[in-house]
């Protein structure tokens, strides 16, 4: 069931995959149409998406829901070691006699630095300015791993400190409810740090906080 259609937007033609296909499926939650999209895109069986759309009705033995998110949302505290994996394999790549710009994230990487905060001065005009400069005076080495992980993989962004909390940056700044990959009009899903990561459900992005997110680093969930 992977039929799509073509819609063209400011002269440019984007497919995409309608879930008008399936049924009548108005009375369904909006999550549950995230899932079946995204499992109609990616040619899940027939099976399990007949499952799904009949939702809530019990599931038949057997069945699957994967959630394929369309990027993944980091800060600091968790990037670090991640950008540190990835260095460790473009360099085993690399002694290997093979290409290191191989090693990519699957999914697509947002990290936000924002857990390094302190606030060492405060009550006067230029507090922010101080704060930020002593923040990179403590963090120089780290910072200048993750800035280097933004300039050498193609999928992983990052956002400098001081542009705000990872959660309000993400909601105000890096969603967009629908993403172009490849042509396609996708949904715009992310695994998340933590729990906060739902607060980006309020524009209607399907946002998930938990450890699965390493999971689906390696394109394992």
């Amino acid at each position: 069931m992977t039929t799509y259609k073509t819609e063209t937007l400011a002269g440019t033609p984007h497919r995409y995959y309608p879930l008008a296909q399936l049924g009548d499926l108005s009375k369904l939650p909006m999550t549950v149409k995230i899932l079946l999209e995204g499992m109609i895109r990616a040619g899940d069986s027939d099976r399990d998406i007949a499952a799904l759309a009949k939702y809530p009705a019990p599931p038949p033995d057997g069945t699957s829901v994967p959630f394929r998110p369309a990027r993944i949302l980091r800060q600091d505290y968790t990037g670090v070691p991640a950008a540190v994996d990835l260095a460790a394999m473009r360099s085993a790549m690399q002694r290997a006699g093979k290409d290191p710009a191989r090693i990519e994230p699957l999914i697509p990487v947002d990290l936000i630095i924002d857990h390094s905060v302190q606030a060492d001065f405060f009550g006067a005009k230029e507090v922010y300015e101080k704060n930020l400069e002593r923040e990179y005076e403590r963090n120089r080495e780290r910072y200048s791993l993750l800035r280097w992980a933004g300039q050498a993989f193609k999928t992983f962004r990052v956002v400098p400190p001081g542009a705000g909390i990872c959660h309000q940056v993400n909601l105000e700044r890096l969603s967009r409810v629908v993403q172009i990959r490849d042509g396609v009009a996708i949904p715009d899903t992310l695994f998340g740090a933590d729990s906060h990561t739902t607060m980006v459900n309020g524009l209607g992005v399907f946002g998930y906080g938990d450890r699965s997110r390493v999971d689906a680093h390696r394109d394992d969930a």
